[in-house]
Order: structure tokens, then C-alpha cells, then sequence
């Protein structure tokens, strides 16, 4: 098969007047001039011509002519002229309500109920979460949900706290917010000062992450971002700010000690020092996702420092030589050069893809401004995987995202990690910059690149799903292979014996772990946020469901799996801290009101703390 998919081919034929309202006279006079009578240059039979006349002269005598009277039984009377008059006429246009026009829809209204229903659901998951946590981990990096302990496997500074923090506030949680807020005030600036080495990439993205959201969050004002009129309770905003700037003046070490514009990978804060890993390299995703949080550190402190070296990052990127806009998963801080061949959309690529259209979107998403390079990377680099990544497997044609592990002239590997499930909201949010479908469209926003990229968005949530749906617990595994040629490896399938893409979808021994991973339901959000199509609602909650079917742990608490193909599935014993800072906040959001955090107002950073499109980062 060809290696880029003909998506845009569907939307060759789109015709924005289908959006606009249109006469009678206009739809008569298009199917005229759209019929054979256009096609013969106005030529035209005796027979024709003829039944247009009497149409004509029939209608001018129903609009004109004295109708006859017709007495009823209730002593009302009606003329059939002044009814055709009514059907001509618009129906008057109702006030707004609450939920729009779904005020008169049964169906509607009990569908609005329903997913009320179900993000309480969602809430009630949460809470549990946090409570197994708060009872046997409380200060830990993580829970260990079955052994009912905490353990500290990012630095020790807390991270479920801080990670889950955000999402308590957004829920309206606030006994949850004001206990971790109050942690976070009373210990994590100390921990801060005297703890070790930590990673630079999960100490930005969770840590400073996910105090740069509370801090806005907390200075929500009522009836805000988070759609009420409650004052949000926890610590003082500026406790937040200026963790957060303690933080960040440590984390500097791994920018300002490198050779290059590449940062160390790995800190050790108490002495504001910094190394590179045991190998010397650097990841790319890592190294290329921390803008987002230097660039609103910046703009809320009035300290350029933190956006400076964060975007020497991406700046420096522009000039490297790449596949396509495709590039390998590491690179040297020595040389700032890229290290070895190895190209995915995986683990240590993901988020490079991620952020350069979030970025340019956070610093004001305008062609013409500074980071316009930003936004010229991103499509460059879509191209590239429709043209060398994308395929479909047989026999029933998923649409997948493969990798090139030897790079651009080696072979392709059928192997797509589950993390690959951010490109979906990643396209569409490219697509639309985070309007609904049916605006952009009817506003002509649309390029026929960006309609290319929404269908692949949607065919590969699909994809993403399946992985899900077709194993025996109805939860993905960590890492899948798609078949492509050759006769399907047998005993690799995913357990569920009745899925129709069983044979399409491989999934080996090691890669059958699942981590409560969040990349699928962030996609099915950002998809349902602007396609409003509610199949991903549905998807997201099967998905859901299965969560609190086979990970729960009875005493608090989520764990991973071992072994999802099997039913009862292995357990690992571990609730990641996106388990609670991402998975559960997606689907709340999933299940929510589209005018809370606003895709064309909020960014999510890779561990889906929202942070707001600032003014002051905004060029006018």
C-alpha cells in the first residue's frame, strides 16, 4: 500500500453553504442550476418549458388568490392560502435556556442527566483514589495500594499531592484541596531545599506543573474558568507562586550548566546543581517539554529567565536537520546534536510533537509573531507521519502509527505504544486551535491540511480504543503491535475472543502491563470538546468502567496491571500519580460542561495541568 493515507480526499467535495441558511427561491434555483438544465446551457424542451410555466402559474395562484373559508368544529376558521402563508413564515426564535434547545428534548435532557450522573461517578473515583492515598502514603511520591504504603519514586516532594491537586479543585472537592494545599504549604518548600537529584522533564511537568495550575486556579474568581460560585479553598495563591519560583530557580541548573542549549536531564536541587544521565544523552521529548510551564512562570512573575532558556530549547530544534519534521528520540547536551536513528511518536518522542503546537498556541497561535516556526515545525512534522509512520493493519483496516527504529532507510516496526494516543487530541486540537468543527468550518478556518489531520485524529482515536476494547478486560496494554503481512501470530491476541479487530491488533507477554494510563481519554476529550460527536463520550466511559471493574482496590486506591488479557488480570502494586492528576480528570472533563477550561483559552501540559492562554504572553 502507498505510505500516506488519502484522508483529505473526504473533504475535497465540502461545501460551506450547507452551513447557511437558505431560501426557498435559493433552493430551487440551485437544483435548477445544478440539473441537466445547467448542464445543456439553458437548453431547454417545448415539454419542459411547458411544466415550468405551470408550475409557476400554479404556485402564483396559491400565493395570491382568495382561498376558500373553511368553517370548524371548534368555530375557528382557516384558509388554505393564509396556511401556505405560515409555512413560508420563520418560527419565531425561543429565549435561550440553560442547556439550549435541549430544554424541549426528553431525550436530551435525560442524556444531560445521565452524564451528570456518570462524572459524579468519575468524582466518587477520585475521592477513593485519594483516599488510599491519604491513608497509607500521605507525603509519598505514590501509593502502594496493595501493600498499603507509600513510596517515593520521583524525588520525594509529594508528587501525588501536587498532581492531584488541581483536579480536586476542578471537581469541587474542596476538603481534598484544602488538605493538599495545606501540605503543600506547610512542607514542600523544606523538601524542596534539602531533597537530592530529580528528573528535570517529571519534577516540571508534575511538580511545577502542577503548582503553576493551582496557583491560577486559586485566583479563579466566582462564576470563572470552573463554571460556579464557590470560592475555591486551599492555601494562598502566592504560596503556590513562589514554591513554584523556588522551584524553578533550582531546576535553571540543568540550562544554564549545559554546553548547549540542550538541558542535563537530571538536578539535584539542594545544591542547585546539575548532571547529565548515566549515558550522557538527553531525551527528546524530555529536554523539548518544559516551555509551557517556564513560559506562564514567566508571565506571572515578571521574570523572563524561566521562558529564555526554556525556549532556547525549541529554538535551537528549528535548526537541527530532520526526517520529515520527524526526529530520533535522543540528543546530546555536549554536542546538541541528535544521537542515533531511532524515530517514534513513543515513549522518549511523544511530547516534542505535543508541545510545539501548544506553545505556539499558549504564546497567541498568530502566523505572524515570533513562534511562528513553532506551529511551521508542527504541520512539517504531521506530514512527515502520515507519509512514513501511518498504515493499516489487516485484516479490517485499523489506522495505526508505526516507528522507524533504524531510522529514515530502515525497516518499519508495526509497534505502537500506547503513550502514541496523544496524537489524536494533538491533531485535532492543530486543526481547529481549539474551536468546535462546526464554527471553524462554518467560518472557513479550516484548510483542506487541517481537515486531513482531523480525520486522521478521529481514525486513530478509534485505533486507540480498540486497544482497549479488545482485550478480556477492556483495558489497553502498554505497548501493541498491529499486523500487517504474513499469517497473524497466533496466542498474542488480547483476550477478547468476540471483538471484530482480534487478528488486527498483537500483544506480547512484556507489553501487556497496563499503568492507568491517560493518553486515550485525553484524546477522546479534546474530541468530544470539538467534534461534539458523543461516541467518545461512550468510549470514554466503557473505558472508565473497566478502570473500576478490575483496578480498584477495595481499602483505597487504584493499582496497575499486570496482565490484561486474562480476566482476573495480574495486579502490580502501584497507583501512578496521573492516575489522579490526568486519567480521572480527563473524564471528568469528558463527561462535563464544554465552557469549563475552554480549549481555546487553556493549554494542558503533557501531565494535563491546565494553564491559562495569558495576556501578557499573548502578542496583540
Amino acid at each position: 500500500m502507498s505510505k500516506s493515507l488519502p484522508y483529505s480526499m473526504r473533504d475535497v467535495t465540502y461545501d460551506n453553504a450547507k452551513f447557511r441558511q437558505r431560501s426557498i427561491f435559493q433552493i430551487i434555483s440551485q437544483a435548477l442550476l445544478t440539473s441537466s438544465f445547467r448542464r445543456d446551457r439553458f437548453r431547454c424542451s417545448t415539454g419542459k418549458l411547458l411544466a415550468l410555466l405551470m408550475i409557476s402559474g400554479l404556485t402564483y395562484l396559491m400565493l395570491t388568490h382568495e382561498s376558500r373559508i373553511v368553517s370548524t368544529p371548534d368555530g375557528l376558521v382557516k384558509g388554505t392560502a393564509s396556511n401556505l402563508r405560515k409555512l413560508w413564515r420563520k418560527p419565531p426564535r425561543l429565549p435561550p435556556s440553560e442547556f439550549g434547545s435541549s430544554i424541549l428534548d426528553p431525550d436530551k435532557l435525560n442524556s444531560i442527566s445521565e452524564w451528570v450522573s456518570r462524572q459524579e461517578k468519575v468524582k466518587e473515583a477520585f475521592v477513593h483514589a485519594w483516599s488510599g492515598y491519604e491513608k497509607f502514603a500521605f507525603g509519598f511520591d505514590e501509593l502502594k495500594p496493595l501493600s498499603q504504603k507509600g513510596v517515593d519514586g520521583l524525588g520525594g516532594l509529594g508528587a501525588t499531592v501536587v498532581d492531584a491537586l488541581d483536579t480536586a479543585m476542578i471537581m469541587g472537592l474542596d476538603d481534598i484541596a484544602l488538605a493538599a494545599g495545606s501540605w503543600i504549604e506547610k512542607n514542600l518548600a523544606k523538601r524542596i531545599s534539602e531533597k537530592g537529584q530529580v528528573n528535570l522533564f517529571e519534577t516540571t511537568i508534575r511538580v511545577l506543573g502542577g503548582l503553576l495550575s493551582a496557583y491560577h486556579l486559586s485566583m479563579a474568581k466566582q462564576g470563572g474558568e470552573l463554571g460556579s460560585s464557590r470560592t475555591l479553598n486551599g492555601s494562598q495563591p502566592d504560596v503556590y507562586l513562589e514554591t513554584a519560583k523556588d522551584l524553578a530557580d533550582r531546576l535553571l541548573s540543568a540550562f544554564t550548566s549545559s554546553p548547549t542549549a540542550i538541558p542535563y536531564s537530571d538536578v539535584v536541587l539542594r545544591d542547585h546543581s546539575s548532571h547529565p544521565a548515566p549515558a550522557g544523552l538527553s531525551s527528546t521529548a524530555e529536554v523539548s517539554t518544559l516551555q509551557l510551564e517556564f513560559n506562564y512562570l514567566s508571565a506571572i512573575s515578571g521574570d523572563p529567565k524561566y521562558t529564555t532558556e526554556a525556549m532556547k530549547v525549541l529554538e535551537h530544534f528549528r535548526t537541527l536537520p530532520k526526517v520529515q519534521g520527524l526526529v530520533p528520540i535522543y540528543i546530546s547536551p555536549y554536542t546538541g546534536e541528535f544521537s542515533g536513528d531511532n524515530i517514534r511518536l513513543g515513549s522518549r518522542g511523544d511530547s516534542y510533537y505535543e508541545y510545539l503546537i501548544k506553545v505556539w498556541l499558549q504564546l497567541g497561535g498568530n502566523q505572524n509573531n515570533h513562534s511562528k516556526y513553532l506551529h511551521e515545525m508542527f504541520e512539517e512534522a504531521m506530514r512527515g507521519v502520515k507519509d512514513r509512520l501511518v498504515r493499516k493493519s489487516i485484516p479490517k483496516g485499523l489506522v495505526f502509527v508505526g516507528e522507524l527504529p533504524y531510522g529514515a532507510d530502515g525497516a518499519f516496526s508495526p509497534k505502537m505504544d500506547h503513550l502514541v494516543c496523544f496524537l489524536p487530541g494533538t491533531l485535532a486540537l492543530g486543526a481547529t486551535k481549539g474551536i468546535k468543527k462546526k464554527k471553524a468550518m462554518e467560518e472557513n478556518l479550516l484548510t483542506f491540511e487541517d481537515l486531513d489531520n482531523l480525520n486522521l485524529a478521529e481514525d486513530l482515536a478509534h485505533t486507540c480504543f480498540e486497544m482497549y476494547a479488545v482485550t478480556a478486560t477492556g483495558l489497553a496494554p502498554e505497548i501493541a503491535y498491529f499486523h500487517v503481512e504474513g499469517p497473524s501470530e497466533e496466542g498474542f491476541d488480547g483476550g477478547n475472543k468476540s471483538s471484530e479487530y482480534m487478528n488486527d491488533i498483537i500483544i506480547k507477554p512484556l507489553d501487556r502491563h497496563n499503568l492507568l494510563r491517560p493518553e486515550t481519554v485525553e484524546s477522546l476529550f479534546v474530541l468530544h470538546r470539538i467534534t461534539e460527536n458523543p461516541k467518545y463520550r461512550e468510549w470514554g466511559w466503557q473505558i472508565f468502567q473497566a478502570f473500576e471493574k478490575y483496578t480498584k482496590v477495595e481499602n483505597g486506591g487504584y493499582t496497575s496491571l499486570e496482565d490484561i488479557t486474562v480476566v482476573p488480570p495480574r495486579r502490580r502494586d502501584k497507583m501512578e500519580t496521573f492516575y489522579l492528576g490526568e486519567t480521572l480528570k480527563y473524564l471528568y472533563l469528558l463527561f462535563g460542561d464544554d465552557n469549563i477550561l475552554p480549549l481555546d483559552k487553556f493549554v494542558f501540559n503533557t501531565e494535563a495541568h491546565p494553564l491559562p492562554i495569558h495576556p501578557s504572553t499573548k502578542e496583540e
